[in-house]
Formats: structure tokens, sequence, C-alpha cells
């Protein structure tokens, strides 16, 4: 089946990273009913060029939602605090390729803790570093920006990206889905949908939005054939 016949209906995760950090509460609730899943991004400022938080903000914002934790580490040495980050909370915790040398056994360390293996990728890096891990993944995220800051647009290249690794999971009679993050909007969210995209990452145009709620419900209506 084809992704533009596919009828599973995309699921929005917004990035806590564009959250108002003095009024978190607030923005879980603005999001609370909408949202499917809540993306937090952890960035080590060596992996990429920005500090974000841990796993003790991760463990204080537990108890104040029901929404699935989507953890992305954008750190060096992940399987160094794995265990730490799914006792906080994580749900689905998400490494990159680049920073794992012994990415089946990451994968695996993570599955071990219960939580949902993911598997990413920089926009730089080729899709053929997959291959080997598909089959262990429970998700794979296709950044279409290159990491370490919110905000930026949408890298036109990321589509075909998405494409082909549909393309790919498909052939291979996988159940995997395709998370994209990075430049998602109400008129690139449809691009990255028809690709093959099954979650979409949405900082600003969720919390730099005056109704966050509505933005929510705005990008998923986007994504539905016309």
């Amino acid at each position: 089946m084809s992704p533009k016949s596919d009828p599973r209906p995309v699921r929005i995760a917004p990035s806590l990273l564009a959250a108002d950090f003095t009024h978190l509460a607030q923005s879980l609730a603005s999001i609370e009913s909408e949202a499917d899943l809540l993306h937090l991004d952890i960035m080590d400022g060596q992996f990429v060029p920005n500090f974000s938080f841990g796993f003790s903000l991760l463990a204080a914002l537990r108890p104040l939602t029901r929404l699935h934790f989507d953890v992305h580490l954008m750190i060096r040495e992940p399987e160094r605090y794995i265990e730490d980050f799914a006792a906080a909370g994580a749900q689905t915790i998400t490494v990159h390729v680049e920073t794992c040398p012994h990415i089946c056994r990451t994968l695996e360390q993570i599955r071990a803790t219960g939580a949902r293996a993911g598997v990413t990728l920089n926009p730089g890096t080729s899709l053929a570093q997959l291959d080997a891990v598909l089959e262990l993944a429970d998700q794979v995220l296709i950044m279409s920006v290159n990491p370490g800051f919110g905000g930026q647009h949408y890298l036109p290249a990321a589509t075909g990206r998405i494409r082909r690794l549909r393309e790919r999971i498909d052939a291979l009679g996988l159940s995997l889905p395709i998370e994209v993050d990075g430049g998602i909007t109400t008129g690139t969210a449809p691009i990255a949908a028809a690709a093959g995209a099954d979650i979409l990452v949405a900082g600003s145009a969720v919390f730099g939005s005056p109704d966050p709620g509505a933005a929510i419900r705005a990008l998923r209506a986007a994504c539905r054939p016309s």
C-alpha cells in the first residue's frame, strides 16, 4: 500500500524544547488533550551545539501528564544514561547511529529497560547505516533539520529519505513507525506524511501558537487526504 493511500492517522508529538520553561505545567496542560506523545530532546553540547535538560526534569514532569515520553538522546555515549532516563519515565528512547559504535547492543539495552528502542541519524548520514538495525528497532527517526536548535526550516532532501526508508521498511514486512523531526509546520507536515511518516515532531508550530491545542489539530488536519 502506498503512503498516499495509507489510512493510518499521523500522530503529533509536540517538542518540549519549544515550550515556555517558566510555565512547564501550563504548557503540558495546553497540549494534554490533543497531543499523541511528548517529544523530549536531550542535548549535551558536544554531539550537538546546544544544551537542554536531563533525566531529573523528566522525573519531575512525569507525574504531570499522561503523555507518552518520547526521548531523543542527542548525546555522546548514550548507553551510560539509558537506565537513568528509563527510570525517570522515558517510554521511547531514541539514539543516534553516529554516537553508538555498538548500535545493536545499545538498542537491546534500551529494550531491556522496558522502553521502546528508537534509532535515528543526521541528515548527512546514509540511510544504509540503518540496514543492520531495522529489525531490532521499535521506531526510526528521520531528522529533517541538522539537530541542535529549534525553529529551523525543513530540509527538502528529507522527503526523499522518508520515502526511501518507508519503501525499505515495507519491503522487509516490518511494522515500524517513522518519526520526522525538524521544521514541521502545516505546510511541511503533509509532505512528510505523504512520503510515509507516522509521527511528526513539532516544536515552534505548537508552542509558538497562542492556542497549542488548536495548532496540533491544524497539523493533523493538514495531513488528511483532501
